[in-house]
This record gives structure tokens, sequence and C-alpha cells, in this order.
């Protein structure tokens, strides 16, 4: 979850690498740190709070002249797991000799039965990380040998849990030294120049040629060579890769917030999902990248739909899409209980797993669960290049193009759309007609238009958010194929807005959470002209009998439901497959004004961070 960046070439490290940082900062922002090594010496700084602060501190603190010779460093931004937020705390870490510098992406499990090792042989320790204790081991191996790249392969083949890691040696001011394994790690190919982090985002500005390693990958970089190995400093090779979004699609572009511009791009993100993946001749959906043939699909027995957040809520969609219109058995698994208890899963069955930065941990976890199972195991993800991408070797991605605020938007509505064109291929090789497909394909084509529209209500959203940005409470309620969105609304609006915010399935209201309604105690329905709307709107009408106020979603021109609603959100008139696209859109705006007249926050919200690579 934190953001690692090395350089080390031809130009200025402390702007490259300080550069590298803002552009990952959503991956972590309690503190931040940087190592350069220019004249026969470490320079080390750290700061808590954002990378600016750390940015400021460095002009401030190194004379000019070191600033502008260093060619070589790492730095890091943090999202705190072992030890609070502090300058201690804050990466880079140093080993016992202050020789080695170590930034460090993951959790190392035993660390503390190799820091009482080291501790016993004189090691005296700073801070409460467990990544100063990998650091004083790569030390401890580099004073027996002398071989930097043999330290740091003999130190990670004692340590258990996960890594990303970039480290560099006084002694060898000429090289960087990365390695992974579970945390990612991204090698670009500049000229006369290389730079590693943790994500493509830092790398874009100088170079789109990179490779991704793989785990228990080790790398020795020079500024025109990369020495590939594994942990047990055997030669292996990567393909390099491109790519293929360019740096400006990071930039905030004149919006106030990323959230904000990517909740404007989900007309282009989705034309970009759906692109060339339409058949309108048999009426069926084009994804070659599953590598399944129509005799393997009708095959098929169950979909396993596995995913961890944002990205569980539209697995729960995905299985509406399977079931309505394939026919097929559908289980949505939250990833981190699928690989703890006993899942029954058949060679029949395929597993669908869903991350946006294809690098979650417990559904990565999860993916090899179910291939040591038996199942078909195929990815759904936005990152080109990620390990579940990767290690599945199959699977669609969803091409919404970089994702920067770290509550998501664009990339739920782009698998939502995934899950909904595999679920007509698969009926497609089933029960579903050709003119059924046709007219799916047509609603599918309508979402730019959809999107469009929905987006021009941002200004009288923002007007509802101003009059009820004050309550700490919020409930959301939806049923059928808008339940999901519910629990994501509410998602959206507890990330940023810091508002205790719940969603549920309208039908259980009744069953607890009723006890709760009261004035000060609002309510978003998902009110749309689908099926369950009557019964949605009793439940609206049992939430204001408590005096609570309720806020609408509901398609333009429904007069019947706009009576039951004290405030109305008037979203285009669509099939009930995409109502949930209309409805999210406006939960999403709504959370981010919401936030925005409550002065938090969005794009970096406390306590979170963007791609969650540890347990």
């Amino acid at each position: 979850m934190c953001g690692i960046v090395g350089y080390i070439g031809e130009n200025n490290a402390a702007d490259v690498l300080l550069g590298g940082l803002k552009r990952l900062e959503y991956r972590g922002y309690d503190s931040a740190g940087i190592c350069m090594l220019d004249g026969g010496e470490l320079h080390t700084e750290r700061s808590v709070g954002k990378v600016q602060d750390l940015a400021d501190k460095v002009y401030q603190n190194l004379p000019e002249n070191i600033i502008q010779a260093t060619r070589l460093g790492v730095a890091h931004t943090r999202w705190a797991t072992h030890g609070e937020p502090s300058e201690e705390n804050a990466h880079p870490h140093l080993d016992q000799s202050g020789r080695v510098a170590l930034v460090h992406n993951g959790i190392i499990e035993n660390y503390k039965e190799i820091r009482q090792r080291l501790t016993a042989a004189g090691h005296s320790f700073k801070s409460q990380t467990d990544s100063e204790v990998l650091a004083h081991l790569i030390g401890a191996y580099y004073g027996e040998n002398g071989d930097f790249l043999q330290a740091v392969c003999g130190a990670l083949n004692q340590v258990e849990g996960t890594f990303g890691i970039a480290a560099l040696c006084l002694d060898q001011p000429d090289c960087v030294v990365v390695a992974r394994r579970g945390s990612p790690i991204v090698v670009g190919l500049g000229h006369n120049e290389t730079i590693v982090a943790s994500d493509a985002a830092a790398i874009i500005a100088h170079t789109d040629q990179v490779i991704y390693l793989d785990d228990d990958d080790v790398a020795l970089l020079k500024r025109d060579d990369v020495d590939l190995r594994n942990i047990h400093n055997v030669p292996v090779s990567r393909d390099v890769a491109r790519i293929e979004w360019d740096a400006r699609a990071a930039e905030k572009d004149g919006y106030d917030h990323f959230m904000l511009k990517e909740i404007f791009e989900q007309a282009d993100s989705l034309c970009n999902t759906f692109r060339g993946r339409l058949d309108v001749k048999q009426g069926t959906a084009i994804l070659s990248g599953l590598n399944l043939t129509p005799r393997e699909m009708a095959d098929i027995q169950k979909v396993l739909l596995i995913a961890c957040g944002t990205s569980l809520h539209a697995a729960m969609l995905g299985k509406y899409y399977f079931e309505d219109l394939a026919d097929l058995c559908t289980d949505v698994e939250p990833a981190a209980e699928f690989r703890y208890r006993n899942p029954i899963v058949h060679a029949r069955d395929l597993a669908v797993a869903i991350s946006q930065s294809g690098e979650t941990a417990d559904t990565l976890a999860a993916v090899r669960e179910a291939m040591n199972k038996g199942a078909r195991v195929t990815g759904l993800c936005n990152v080109v290049g990620s390990t579940i991408a990767r290690e599945t070797g199959t699977g669609v991605y969803l091409h919404a193009g970089p994702e920067i605020g770290v509550a998501s938007t664009k990339a739920f509505t782009s698998q939502m759309m995934v899950l909904m064109m595999m679920a007509l291929k698969f009926g497609r090789g089933r029960r579903l007609s050709i003119q059924k497909g046709l007219e799916i394909i047509k609603e599918i084509e309508r979402t730019p238009e959809l999107v469009a529209k929905t987006l021009e209500l941002n200004q009288h959203i923002a007007g509802i958010a101003k009059k009820y940005h004050y309550v700490r409470d919020f409930f959301f309620i939806g049923r059928g194929y808008l339940y999901p969105v519910a629990l994501e609304g509410a998602l959206k609006l507890k990330e940023i807005s810091y508002i205790h915010a719940e969603g549920y399935h309208a039908a259980e209201l009744k069953h607890g959470p009723i006890a709760l309604l009261e004035p000060d105690v609002p309510v978003l329905a998902l009110a749309c002209d689908v099926p369950g709307k009557d019964k949605l709107l009793g439940n609206v009408e049992e939430c204001r009998a408590r005096k609570a106020p309720v806020i609408g979603i509901a398609t333009e021109d429904d007069e019947e439901a706009v009576s039951y609603l004290d405030e109305v959100i008037p979203v285009p008139r669509t099939s009930t497959l995409l109502a949930p696209l209309t409805a999210v859109i406006a939960a999403q705006l709504f959370a981010y004004h919401m936030a925005r007249f409550r002065g938090c926050e969005i794009d970096q919200p406390r306590n979170l961070a963007k791609s969650v690579t540890v347990e």
C-alpha cells in the first residue's frame, strides 16, 4: 500500500524521486522519506504528513550543490502498518552500520524473531517497524560477504511475508537493488536512466518501457542495465512491456480533485471498456482474453466472483447479471474469507478475481487457492501487467485508465460493464436469444449518453448535499439490482466524508436498523423505476413515518416516486440492467459534494490507501 520510488541515471535524483512520490501519494500519506547517495555520504530526510512536507524539508536542509549533484536514491510514502506515523517510523531505514538504506512495502511476518536475533548480536533499532529489521538483516549479510546483491538475496531468503523493496549501499554508488514478493515493483527503462516504483504512475513521465517483476524476483539496477535474478541469485528473464496511457492521464486536468475528474471521465472510460467488444451480428460480446472456447464455456457449472471493497459490490451486481442472463449459479465471495475457510470449489467452476489494481493481497491469495482446488481462474483488472493478470493468464482488462482518487469510481462502473458483457457472452452460449442479446448491446451502446445526462445533475446534487452535509449518520437502501448500489453509495460516503453510513437491502430495515431512524438520520433511497420499486416505496413510507428525511435517486418524470420523497435526484430512464450505472454515478457525486462541504481531504481520505497489498 506504500509508495516506493528508486532512481539511478543522469538527472537530478531529488527532483525525480519527489516527483514520483507525489504521483504515488494516493498509495500512502502518513509520512514520507528520501535517501540519496552523493560524495561518499547518504543524505536522508523524513517527514510526517504529505510529500510536500518532505520536499520542503529536503530543499531547506540539504545544500543546493548536494541536491543538484545527486544521481541515485530511493524514496517512500507510507501507509502505516507496524508503528504509528512518525519520523522514526518513516522510511528509508538504515542498517546498523549506516551504509545500507531500504524502503519497503509489505509486512515481514517473522520480524520479531529476526529482531531478537539481531539484538542479541548487538544491533540497536530506532523504530517500531518491521522494515528496519529487514534493513539490518541485509546489512548483516553485507558485512559478512561484501556482496550487496548477494546480501539482499540472503536476507530475503530468511523472511516470511510480503515485500516490495528498493535498497542502496554507500559502498556501491552505481546501483539500486530491488525485489518483490506480494507487493508490486515496476522497473522503467529510460535513456541512460532506470527508475523503479511500486506503480507505473511514477514512471510514465520518464518512459513507457517497463519490466514487471514476478514474486521472488531480485534486480540489480544500473543506469543502462537491469540484471534480473531470483532470490537464490540465479538469472531469470522477464519481458519488456509498454505502458498504454500517458502522463496527462494522471493529472487533475483543471478539476479540483481527482475523484471529480474520474467521475466525469466515466462516459469515456465506459466507451473504452466496451469498444471493440460488442458483436452486433451475433448479439454477444467479444472477450478473447477469457481464452475459453464455446464448448468450454458451456461446460462451466458455477461462477465464483471473488473481490474486496468496491470490487465486491461490483461482484454482487455480477451475480445478478450471470444468473439472469446466463442461467449460471453464481456465488459472491469476499476474498479474505475465501482464502481462510474451506470453500467448495470444483473443476467446472469459473473463479473471477476482480481487482482494480490487480494487486489486492486477499484477492491474489484467493486466486491461488482457487487454482489449487482445480477451478478455472480468470482476472478482471484495470492495471495491465498486474500480478493477478499475470498469474491468472486470462481475463478482461477494464481499460478505464489510471484511477488516482482513493475512492474508486470509474473502475467500479467499468467492472460492472465487463461483468455484464461476460454474462451476455455466457448467456448467448446457453439460452439467451440473439434478439435479447442485441437489445442488451443497444443498451450498452447508450451508456455514454446516460452518463452524460446523469452528470448534468452535478449542481442539483451539490445543492442537496449542502442541505445535509452536517449529519453524522446516513442510511442507503435499495432492492434487486440497486441493493449493491446502496452498499457502494454508503461506502463512498464513509470513505471521503467520514459520515457513518450504512447500506441495506430495503426489506432489512424492519429487522433492526429502523430503530435508528430519527429526524437527523437521512435515508437515500434508490427508487429507480425498475422491478421492486413499489416495495421500496413502501419502505420509504416506513422511514418517513419515523420522521427520517428521504432523498431519492429516481427515474426522471416518475411522478409516483416523487410523491414519496423529500428530495429527488432524477436520473435518466434506462433498463433494469443499467439502472445501477446512473444510480451509482449520482451516489458518487452526492458523496463527493458531501465531503467537499465538510472540508474533507477527498482524494486522500484518512487511514486509507488506494491499493491494499497487505492483509
